[in-house]
């Protein structure tokens, strides 16, 4: 198999190359690029190995003369390594190398090494696949390991023993499920009975190397797969206890309940044929989280997990925060959505009053879009009819929400009378007393007593100060 028609065809690809024949620097496309060029998947990034001390650097440098003058190339000395990025392709050069390990580290010991010494310690055989740009064998492909046959027999398996590619670095475990989530591939069986036996490792790897893994599995095509896989092979137990603690059922009296773990796969996987927004996947992977800690029987009505949306409300920033991920409006997303999905639920009564459309406008605000998707994903009964008479119940109230926010306005709405105007009313600093007065004003709007205009506002502000023992001191 030979590539020297895509060489030629890629302007970069075609540079390096003659770069590599001009200075007689040995080089090799190798892993990702490869890969994805015979799976015909696009891909944008370059890694190039370069055989011999310093060689990598030094093509870098020489890719860089030929290319625009601030095309900035980043050199990491210490590792032999360098990066650009040249009209939107990323380009990573690194010297061939061998490493060793230390079973209490993941951190290797490194050595000048072959193509075949970089190509064996590569995680998988997929990505050990290799094109010389070199002017003996340009072009040629070179797969040591079958790594085509595996890709045509859709396996992720590993170049040497998988025990030994998985203890000299544990997140190749990650790694492994998460390229067979992205791909649809299987997991060779050595490979996940290694992954199985050497589980408890992942627990040298930090956990911002472990949660960029984890958020490539939950942005998949199917990301269920990825989980699954995770809870099988036992890693799902260590890096994310709360989910684990959602799968099994509980039978008493003959009432049992569905199984909370799977149920949050498929809203996951129904999120996801609908939307890629990694924070909304995030939102319906807890939207359920707090009912094992909610969970009670009840001899008339059966299980019940009252009040499991504003716990699990309460829960999403210590996840968020013990699994590195971002501790800003990235979470409040997420957490204003698990505090919310059952709202919409709620409103598919006819009965449904103004003011609660009202109220979940307002607390939703730019995020109702997002949280009905989510409760439409959150409807997993295997009953065909149940489910469409859902559907169309969510249908209904979409158009309600619709009219009310045409008529009222209400999405994201400031009260025309804010905090500054009370205390500069009633000659008041920041108490008790102008909180309150701000949120009776804020609910007579929602409930459609008083409309958000200056003048009804004002005498309605007057009278609520009164009520308090408030008397103006300004007007």
């Amino acid at each position: 198999m030979n590539f020297t028609e895509t060489i030629y065809t890629n302007p970069i690809l075609k540079r390096l190359s003659e770069i590599a024949q001009k200075t007689g620097i040995e080089s090799y496309v190798v892993g990702g690029f490869v890969r994805d060029l015979l799976l015909n998947r696009p891909c944008k990034d370059i890694d190039v190995v370069c055989i011999g001390d310093g060689n990598g650097i030094n093509l870098a440098q020489k890719l860089g003369e030929t290319v625009d003058n601030n095309t900035q190339i980043s050199i990491f000395k210490n590792f032999g390594t360098a990066h650009l990025n040249v009209q939107d392709w990323d380009v990573e050069f690194v010297g061939a190398r061998k490493e060793s390990y230390q079973r209490d580290s993941r951190k290797p010991i490194v050595e000048n090494g072959t193509l075949e010494d970089d190509q064996n310690r590569r995680d998988f055989t997929i990505n050990a696949l290799a094109i010389s740009l070199n002017t003996t064998n340009l072009g040629e492909l070179i797969d040591p390991f079958d790594g085509v046959g595996d890709l045509r027999r859709k396996m992720i398996r590993t170049p040497l023993t998988p025990d030994v590619t998985f203890s000299d670095d544990p997140l190749r475990m990650m790694r492994a499920i998460r390229f067979a989530s992205q791909l649809g591939f299987d997991i060779d069986p050595d490979s996940f009975d290694a992954i199985q036996k050497m589980k408890d490792r992942i627990r040298i790897i930090s956990q911002e190397r472990i949660i960029d893994e984890l958020n490539k599995i939950v942005l998949s095509p199917t990301p269920s797969y990825g989980f699954k896989l995770l809870y099988h092979c036992g890693l799902l137990h260590s890096i994310f206890p709360e989910l684990v603690a959602l799968q099994g059922v509980e039978t008493q009296d003959g009432k049992g309940h569905k199984d909370n773990f799977y149920h949050t796969l498929q809203v996951l996987d129904n999120v996801s044929r609908n939307s890629n927004d990694l924070w909304l996947r995030w939102a319906a992977i807890l939207h359920d989280i707090a009912k094992p800690a909610t969970k009670r029987f009840d001899s008339r009505v059966g299980w019940t997990f009252h009040g499991h949306e504003d716990a699990g409300a309460r829960m999403v920033p210590n996840i968020f925060r013990r699994m590195k991920l971002p501790m800003n409006e990235k979470m409040r997303f997420v957490q204003k959505l698990v505090r919310l999905h059952l709202r919409p639920i709620a409103l598919v009564k006819e009965t449904i009053t103004d003011s609660a459309l009202r109220r979940l406008l307002f607390d939703s605000g730019e995020d109702l879009e997002a949280l009905m998707m989510l409760c439409r994903a959150d409807i997993t009964s295997k009953n065909h009819e149940k489910v469409k008479k859902h559907i169309q119940n969510f249908n209904k109230v979409e158009q309600k929400l619709h009219e009310v926010e045409a008529r009222d306005r209400i999405r994201n709405f400031q009260p025309v009378i804010t905090g500054e105007i009370i205390m500069e009313t009633f000659g008041l600093s920041p108490s008790r007393e102008v909180g309150e007065i701000k949120t009776t004003i804020r609910e007579a709007i929602l409930d459609g007593k008083l409309r958000n205009e200056w003048d009804e506002a004002y005498s309605f502000m007057l009278s609520t100060g009164k009520k308090l023992g408030l008397s103006p001191v300004n007007n």
